[in-house]
């Protein structure tokens, strides 16, 4: 197996891992485990020579899984401002391939994903933000940040590049079950038991699937 090969088993471990730590309070090696699924993407990707682009996505959302793996609204806002640079990261990416085409966004099937993620936009605004007490801000930036993300995603027109909206929808969704949970869900609420493992495997299979049409 090479060096490469090594990384990416190493990350699949380590999401494997973290699976059975997700629901778990705060500790080291949940933080570790977090961290690295995605932070030795963003290595294997760098030693591959993937564009730049990627590799900082890559490591902003592993910057974000550390932030998040801990407690407190600090270390919340630190995820935040992490993974809304992560997005904006992935948006460039998208945009600047050479196969993107802002006309694909304006016809259909781009033009019902847009219509959509605009639909959901105002639905997070309306039921997120006057739960969101003093994040309230944040959050408001951040939910045009995720959308932009998806509808960047439908202007890929590259026959290698098949999985790579399937891995933004699946990024968007971990991100709208993980709002819900955070602002909306009671703390006793029985959804609470499965939405972690809902969010991870949605959220680090997304990563993956960038990591895997972009390297």
């Amino acid at each position: 197996m090479t060096g490469i090969g090594i990384l990416e088993v190493a990350a699949l471990l380590a999401a494997l891992g973290y699976l059975g730590f997700t629901a778990r309070p705060p500790s080291a090696l949940r933080s570790l485990l977090k961290t690295a699924s995605v932070a030795v993407l963003a290595i294997a990707a760098l030693l591959l020579s993937a564009p730049i682009w990627l590799v900082l996505g890559l490591a902003l959302c592993a910057l974000g899984d550390f932030f998040l793996s801990r407690d407190g609204d600090t270390a919340f806002m630190g995820g935040v401002g992490a993974f809304a640079l992560g997005h904006l990261a992935y948006v460039v990416l998208f945009l600047g391939h050479p196969s993107s085409d802002l006309s694909q966004i304006w016809v259909m099937p781009g033009l019902g994903l847009a219509a959509a993620f605009g639909v959901l936009g105002v639905m997070m605004v309306i039921v997120l933000v006057p739960r969101a007490g003093e994040l309230k801000i944040p959050v408001l930036i951040y939910i045009p940040i995720i959308l932009s993300m998806g509808v960047a995603a439908t202007s890929l027109t590259s026959p290698a590049l098949l999985w790579v909206l399937p891995a933004a929808l699946a990024f968007k969704t971990s991100d709208v079950i993980l709002a819900f949970e955070t602002f909306v869900l009671p703390e006793d609420h029985p959804m609470r038991r499965y939405t972690p493992y809902l969010v991870w495997p949605l959220y680090w299979g997304a990563q993956a699937g960038f990591y895997l049409s972009f390297s």
